[in-house]
């Protein structure tokens, strides 16, 4: 049995958080994008990254290795489900302004077909379908550079006042 390894380095996600407070969606989006922003902890330690945000749409990339595998040899659905739920609820918060906040509610998934090492990289595109002031829809799907569609999701999410 041979090993590999990964590490892991983060930033500590509270000071981007209290900035989240104070801008609209998308301009914290746009700042995390920039680099302005530290990306949270979880998109390090899976490997994706937000590459694009307008309103009511964002997008995400990964390129999967072995490190995400499930025992039956391919990529988790997890990351599949994370991937897509980060997706989904990005192009909400991109649509709502300063003082609110979203949460997942519902993440519904259709796996389409298996994610391996040799998928090569999958963007995860998010939409809002219903932007709200107390609830909010969206979808996304994830593929492969080559249009290969991966799996589908439909989101809602629950907006709320913060602060």
């Amino acid at each position: 049995m041979s090993e590999s390894s990964k590490t892991i380095t983060w930033s500590d996600p509270r000071p981007s958080a209290a900035v989240a407070l104070e801008l609209s969606g998308i301009d914290f989006l746009k700042r995390m994008i920039a680099g302005e922003l530290a990306p949270p902890p979880m998109a390090k330690l899976l490997g994706f990254d937000l590459v694009e945000v307008s309103e009511g749409d964002a997008v995400f990339e990964i390129i999967p290795d072995d490190s995400l595998y499930n025992p039956i040899g391919v990529v988790h659905g997890g990351v599949a489900l994370t991937l897509l739920d980060s997706a989904a609820g990005c192009a909400i918060q991109s649509t709502l302004p300063a003082g609110l906040a979203y949460t997942s509610l519902e993440t519904k998934v259709n796996f389409l077909r298996a994610v391996t090492s040799d998928s090569g990289l999958l963007r995860a595109h998010g939409w809002a379908t219903k932007p709200g002031k107390r609830a909010a829809f969206a979808e996304a799907d994830l593929r492969g550079a080559d249009g290969t569609l991966y799996a589908t999701a439909s989101s809602t999410c629950l907006v709320f006042p913060v602060g």
